[in-house]
């Protein structure tokens, strides 16, 4: 059998015939992004929309609503009516940290889990041409002067949080200065408004990369260090913050959708991420795919929303 038939059987094997579903979309899918065209978030959000667009029978359409660190965006979602049509990401722990503030304008509450898409490690970066070729050098220059900027994406938001992490952990003060997200946080850094910055890796990929590139990667964000980066030590190698942090992107749906539309979505990402055209496609964008259905993913954010309640608040005292 050649190797075009053998993916047309496994495509067909991994496809779910819409008739064995008691509900399928009826038009076209919304798919409520709280960050803007080009982030991390919705780089990922359109390749993944794409790819499911076969097995979920419909057309799936980025919203893109970004302001105020995703909150914007989410407090549509949660105010969407539950009939299947509008679904959305998140981002963890930006999402439960934001829902557990005082007077937020949505909680975990409001949202039913569908799948987990994406996992992400934190990384510190600085600008490639920076005097800093080391993480130590970077702390020993705050500690001398704590008035080293870094920008963030957002304030409390995951990058925010992790420069706390970082700071905190390695003994120094530093200004953090908010933008409307990821891609704007790491324009500000590229353009030498601050000095480091922590994002995702995905999201610096390939800034690092190249022959000309505009980013170095400093620290990891891991109990070990990346395989794509096995040069870049981990914070804890260097006595500072010793577990991992990152962010984990994930599809939700209003609170008040019915259970077989969940399921249906559930059973159609599911598929979707484990169909090799789209790992392949991840896998070029350097995008760390990590499925986790509704069940699992419910955990992950119980999990989240401790981590965010009795940690990262007691790093913004």
């Amino acid at each position: 059998m050649n190797k075009k038939l053998t993916a047309l059987f496994a495509a067909a094997a991994l496809a779910v015939p819409m008739a064995a579903f008691a509900w399928t979309p009826t038009g076209d899918v919304n798919v409520i992004v709280a960050y803007k065209a080009g982030s991390g978030t919705d780089t990922g959000a359109r390749l993944l929309a794409l790819e499911a667009e076969k097995y979920v029978g419909k057309t799936l359409i980025i919203n893109n609503l970004p302001g105020a660190d995703g909150k914007i965006g989410w407090t549509q979602l949660v105010n969407s009516k539950p009939d299947g049509q509008t679904i959305g990401f998140i981002n963890l722990p930006t999402f439960t940290t934001l829902a557990t503030l005082p007077n937020a304008t949505f909680t975990t509450a409001k949202v039913i889990p569908i799948a987990n898409h994406l996992i992400e490690t934190g990384v510190v970066v600085v600008r490639a041409d920076s005097p800093y070729k080391t993480l130590k050098e970077l702390v020993d220059a705050a500690k001398a002067k704590p008035n080293l900027r870094a920008s963030t994406n957002g304030v409390k938001a995951s990058n925010h949080t992790a420069a706390q992490l970082l700071a905190q952990s390695a003994g120094f003060k530093y200004k953090a200065i908010p933008y409307g997200g990821t891609a704007d946080q790491l324009l500000a850094l590229r353009q030498g408004e601050v000095q480091f910055s922590c994002a995702k890796v995905a999201d610096v990929a390939k800034l690092v990369s190249g022959d000309k590139p505009e980013l170095r990667i400093l620290g990891v964000f891991d109990k070990k260090r990346l395989a794509d980066y096995p040069d870049v030590p981990t914070l804890g190698e260097l006595g500072y913050y010793p577990n991992w942090y990152g962010s984990a992107r994930a599809l939700v749906a209003p609170a008040g959708t019915p259970d077989d539309v969940i399921a249906f979505y559930v059973d159609a990402f599911k598929k979707t991420m484990q169909d090799p055209a789209c790992i392949e496609a991840h896998k070029k964008a350097g995008l760390a795919l990590s499925f986790k259905d509704n069940k699992e993913l419910s955990e992950l954010i119980k999990q989240q929303e401790v981590f965010c309640r009795d940690e990262v608040s007691q790093l913004y005292k």
